[in-house]
């Protein structure tokens, strides 16, 4: 077993009830938009990940990063995505994420985000 995967736990485990609750919501979401999405929990980053398979740099489009007042939804080409409400935030080569901090945060601005991101094919590292 690869040292850097664990469990949804303990990513989570720590953070507040609140925030765990939020999390496992838009878990909940990314679920629904793609049933076969691939989970690997990544505790080494803090992070769970979301994607057409396992490899983080090549097949994840989504990750969930607790903070400790909010969730960081990121996604992994975000500078690549369409973001007309002007949602996202980083300057990562790459990388940009959303700030939720309560389920309505979930709206449906975030919702075509994580739509667009689960259709943007991956690009190597630059």
């Amino acid at each position: 077993m690869n040292p850097a995967l664990g469990t949804w736990d303990a990513v989570f485990g720590p953070a507040s009830p609140e925030l765990q609750a939020l999390a496992l919501t838009t878990r909940d979401l990314i679920r629904h938009l793609h049933p076969e999405t691939v989970e690997v929990a990544r505790p080494g980053d803090r992070a769970v990940s979301f994607g057409h398979g396992p490899a983080k740099m090549r097949e994840a489009y989504v990750y969930l990063m607790p903070q400790r007042a909010w969730l960081n939804l990121g996604f992994y080409q975000g500078v690549r995505l369409p973001d007309p409400s002007g949602l996202l935030a980083g300057a990562g080569k790459a990388l940009r994420h959303v700030k939720l901090r309560r389920a309505a945060d979930l709206g449906p601005a975030v919702v075509a985000l994580v739509q667009a991101a689960i259709r943007c094919p991956r690009q190597p590292p630059v």
